[in-house]
């Protein structure tokens, strides 16, 4: 079986598809024969990574909005069919001294992190028991594997993102799925672009400073690019890693082991 075709019949969404980590998610699930649809809230991104043949089709809803969400997962069922492969991309990461972390911080960081993750697994997983074969994947970050200063509401969501995978992979590990998370280090997204633009805001230093400060922690002194992420999702949702369950898998360079 060829990567290329190593998914083919398999019907894969992808949340927070539109950009970074999301598209070259997609892309690599769709050049291995998946039909993807990428799922987020700003519809214009969305179409731009289908009309880039990064996907086949794309739906608009917030994640953490949980009647948005399972409107949007029960048309994809009805026109493209049940989804094979969730990856659990969405998320965003919001940074503060824990004694200024108020509670809508918390919680903003809670529901979209884990809160979503929960949401949409929770849509798809059962009938991808009943069919016998699955793959959910969830984006989570070295940040659910250790502990970084000034973004604890983010790290409890993503260490309770790991926790989940693998109490889902106990659970559904006779039923023919597998629930495995990818853990990225600093990647180089917009998501990273803005967290530079804000810390230089605040403080004055230059990018390069700040990227300098942010890699520091990499052994191999880089940022992570996106499509290697996409690598680690891809592989785990092909054929070859049917015995691969409950794994929290870091692609960071060395930078947790």
């Amino acid at each position: 079986m060829t990567a290329a075709s190593s998914l083919g019949g398999r019907h894969a969404l992808v949340t927070g598809g539109g950009s970074g980590i999301g598209a070259a998610v997609a892309a690599a699930l769709t050049a291995r024969g998946a039909a993807v649809t990428v799922l987020g809230r700003t519809e214009s991104r969305l179409a731009e990574t289908v009309a880039a043949g990064k996907a086949g089709a794309y739906a608009v809803a917030d994640v953490t909005k949980p009647e948005q969400l399972e409107a949007a997962v029960a048309r994809l069922a009805a026109d493209q069919g049940p989804i094979d492969i969730l990856v659990n991309n969405a998320g965003a990461a919001e940074s503060a001294p824990f004694a200024r972390t108020d509670r809508a911080l918390w919680d903003r960081m809670i529901g979209l992190n884990l809160g979503a993750v929960y949401e949409t697994t929770r849509l798809v997983l059962p009938g991808m028991a009943e069919r016998g074969w699955g793959r959910v994947i969830s984006i989570a970050s070295i940040a659910g594997l250790t502990g970084y200063p000034y973004v604890a509401a983010y790290c409890a969501a993503k260490h309770g993102v790991i926790g989940l995978t693998r109490a889902l992979a106990r659970e559904f590990a006779t039923k023919g799925v597998t629930v495995n998370a990818v853990c990225p280090g600093y990647t180089d997204t917009e998501l990273v672009q803005g967290a530079v633009a804000r810390i230089e805001g605040k403080t004055g230093r230059s990018p390069d400073e700040i990227r300098a400060e942010l890699i520091r922690g990499n052994p191999q002194g880089r940022l992570i690019q996106p499509e290697e992420v996409a690598a680690a999702v891809a592989w785990l949702a092909g054929p070859a890693a049917a015995s691969v369950n409950g794994v929290a898998l870091p692609v960071a360079g060395g930078e947790v082991m």
